[in-house]
């Protein structure tokens, strides 16, 4: 399937990460919502994430390889690219976002945002 994934992702402890070319960001204890695409296969890109083998790639990687980040919940929707930037816009609303993650190929503030732990993420398609 083509089309865009949200990674709802807890964040066990206040932790600092070295997120590639960004450096180091400080990350609050909490609940995060990260905004992806996948225009050849949403499936393969999500179970990607979850892997703890892969080479560290994109900024949502760095962040996953820290042991207490965990992936808690995965909401997909089928849809264009342009869907991504969208739903980061409509999640800019509700949430925190952490300034140039995930975004460094569009002109997002973010594509990762803390959140309300009461946030449903399908509430933003």
């Amino acid at each position: 399937m083509r089309g865009i994934y949200l990674l709802t992702l807890e964040i066990s402890k206040n932790v600092d990460v070295k997120i590639g070319a960004l450096g180091k960001i400080h990350f609050q204890r909490g609940k995060y919502i990260y905004i992806g695409s996948a225009q050849n296969g949403i499936e393969q890109r999500v179970e990607r994430h979850k892997s703890s083998e892969k080479k560290l790639f994109w900024h949502i990687d760095y962040l996953l390889d820290n042991e207490s980040v965990k992936i808690v919940d995965v909401t997909k929707k089928k849809g264009p690219k342009d869907l991504e930037c969208e739903t980061a816009e409509r999640l800019s609303k509700v949430g925190e976002p952490v300034k140039d993650f995930g975004c460094s190929d569009c002109k997002c503030d973010s594509h990762l945002y803390r959140i309300s732990n009461d946030l449903d993420p399908s509430s933003l398609f």
